[in-house]
Parts: C-alpha cells; structure tokens; sequence
C-alpha cells in the first residue's frame, strides 16, 4: 500500500515536472519571437546583400456607401542591379480591395531605375469600380450638395525616361483611359450639371517629359532636388465628346538637410488641363494622400490645380521618424476663380527597409472649415512618402 502511494506520489511529481518543462520551453520559445522580432523591429543594421525588400499591409475599412472593405497594399524594393552600387532603388506597388457591395479597386504601379540609372520607367495598370462623391466645380461647392456616383475606370500608362546628361532626362509617354459614370442618387445635381462626358468616355495621351533630378535617395530624400515636367496631346477619335486637348504637369521639390536628423522639404505642382473639348473625366482633383492632405479627394474640382506644401521631417532614430507638414492649393478656371485653402497635419514614419529606406506612413491632416460644416480632415497610411 505505501509503495502504491510512493509510486503514485512520483507519477504526480513526474507530471507536475512534464507540464513545467513544457510551460517553460513555451515561455522560452515565445521569449525568443518577442526577442527576435524586437530585435528586427528596431534593428539598425542594413542589409549588406542589397536583397530587395517585401512589405504587406491589411487594407480594411466601411463606408455606408461601399460597405465593408477588405484587401491588400503591397510594396516591393528592389535594385535593378545589386552590383550596380550607384543604382536607385526601385519599387512595385500592388493594392486590391473589394467591398461587400462588389465593388473593386486594383492598381499595379511601378518605377523602375535600370543600370547605372540609364533609364527611369514608370507604369501603372487600374480597373477601378468604385462609387465617389460630386460636389460641383470650382472652389465655393458645398458638403450639403454632396451627390453619389458610381464610376468605373480602366487605365493603362508607360512612361520612359533615359539620361542624357549627368541629372538629366527626357522621355516619352502614353496613356488610355476608359470611364463610366452614373449618378446613383435621385434628382442629383451631377444629372443636372452643364458638364461633357458625364457618361464617361475614353482618352489616348501622347507626350514628351523633361526631368532634372539630383536627390540623395528616392524613397527618403534629405538633400537635392527635383523638378519635372511632362505636357501630353489627346486627340479626338471616337466621338464628339472625347477629350480633345492638352495636359501640362510641373512637379517641382526640394530637400534641405538641416541637421543629421533633420529635413526641410518642399513641393510644388502645377497641372493643367486645356483644349477645344474637355470632359469631366480629364477634370483636376484637389485632394488625397500625396498633395492637400486632409481634403477628400475630388472634393474640389476644376481644369487647373496649383499647390504647394512643406514638411519638416525628423528621424530620430535609424527605423522611426515624425514628420509635420503644411499646404496651401486651390483648383480654377476662366469661369471659376482661385481660392487657395489651407492643409496641414502631422504623422509618423516606421522604416520596414533601411538599405532601400522605405517606410510605412501614417498622416493625420486637417483642412479648412466651411461656414456651417464641420472641418475637413483626414487620416492616411501609405507605403511610401508624399514626395
């Protein structure tokens, strides 16, 4: 009898000791992740192999308008030539969402740097099935005026750029566009808008780019500058309402490194839209995540966009920065005039890529506040910087 308890007394104790042993390696082995993925996190070692870098980010979200959406944004870093120690570095962007009301959005984009930086190619392919909001044209629309439309967008562009001097290139460019639009809501003011091409159309762009280019890094610039323009011819080929005309676009930067840790940087931008027909579809739209954060994006619209923004960024640390940032911009018209509005906000940054320097980006922006509306806002997360 005393054996049996002994024995049992040592079964329990054997057991008691398993569960620990086990607990423990669990402990260690979750330990361990926390350790290694603490240590990736805030790791400020580079990659020495110039590999290229992969990041995924969840794409979630609801909208009484599109319901619930879900999907993915996705970034690929990459040198053209790893033994090419002189190349920028390139990237492929992939996002695809879908919403339970079967709506999409899909883009591919890519800028592509070819040995010695030869060539700079930029392409993008988007089917985009998606509902938007119309306020009116110009600057003095209202929130009250909001109408829904559905609009459904095919587009395919390439862009080829090659070298001719040491910071200098000049290229070509094509793009296509086809675009539906319907008013979904009764009695809308897009239906009785005085406008061409409310139904959609289709669009073939030809143009000639100039590019000077001498920043430091492409993904996270702190010193040098930028400045491109790029004017394009649309003709009319297929009906009466096509757009027949030109785009003009300037894109203009500069990055001031005011300590080690410290940037000042600044853009400006122009684009213009002109010719015997222009469409609603070739309209300019103020607003998004790159230029007059804080503004929905088509909230202002017209044929001409100027704005301008500047941002202090400082990185105090190899993987983390702040940034605060402010805008000014306005859209026109013969028939519209300017007014420019405010932008401004703030954000973070985390560095997923210390060889290729790329981020993740969080904003947070506000915009101006119309008489009897509430302040315009907006928040934004991004796989790159705004410029």
């Amino acid at each position: 009898m005393q054996n049996r308890d002994q024995r049992k007394v040592i079964e329990i104790l054997v057991s008691i000791l398993f569960i620990v042993f086990i607990t423990d390696t669990h402990i260690v082995k979750a330990q361990n992740i926390i350790e290694k993925v603490t240590k990736k996190v805030f790791s400020t070692s580079k990659d020495s192999t110039r590999s290229g870098v992969f990041m995924v980010l969840p794409a979630l979200g609801y909208a009484q308008e599109t319901g619930a959406e879900y999907g993915i944004a996705s970034n690929y870093n990459f040198y053209f030539n790893k033994k090419d120690s002189s190349i920028r570095s390139s990237n492929i962007l992939l996002m695809g969402t879908y919403t339970t009301k079967k709506q999409s959005n899909i883009k591919l984009q890519a800028d592509i740097w070819t040995d010695n930086n030869d060539y700079h190619i930029i392409s993008e392919l988007r089917y985009r099935n998606w509902p938007s909001n119309y306020y009116g044209i110009g600057m003095d629309t209202k929130k009250a005026d909001e109408d829904l439309i559905s609009q459904k967008l095919f587009r395919a562009k390439l862009e080829i750029e090659k070298r001719i001097a040491s910071k200098y290139y000049a290229g070509v460019n094509i793009q296509y566009d086809y675009v539906q639009f319907r008013d979904k809501e009764i009695d809308g003011i897009f239906d009785d808008a005085l406008l061409l091409g409310k139904k959609g159309g289709q669009q073939l762009l030809l143009g000639i780019s100039q590019l000077f280019d001498s920043r430091n890094n492409v993904s996270y610039t702190t010193q040098g500058y930028y400045a491109r323009a790029k004017l394009a011819y649309a003709p009319k080929l297929w009906t009466k309402e096509d757009f027949e005309g030109g785009n003009f676009d300037a894109d203009l930067r500069a990055f001031f490194p005011l300590h080690p840790k410290l940037t000042l940087a600044a853009q400006a931008i122009y684009r213009s839209t002109f010719g015997k027909t222009i469409p609603y579809y070739a309209y300019r739209d103020l607003g998004g995540d790159m230029m007059m954060r804080g503004y929905y994006i088509g909230r202002y619209k017209d044929k001409n966009y100027l704005a301008s923004q500047a941002e202090l960024r400082y990185r105090f640390h190899p993987r983390f920065a702040a940034a605060a940032f402010t805008g000014v911009g306005s859209v026109f018209s013969k028939e519209y005039n300017a007014r420019f509005i405010p932008s401004y906000g703030g954000g973070f940054r985390y560095f997923f890529s210390l060889e290729h320097n790329s981020n993740i980006r969080i904003d947070y922006a506000y915009g101006e506040q119309r008489p009897g509306e509430k302040r315009q806002s907006g928040f934004y997360l991004s796989l790159s910087e705004a410029f």
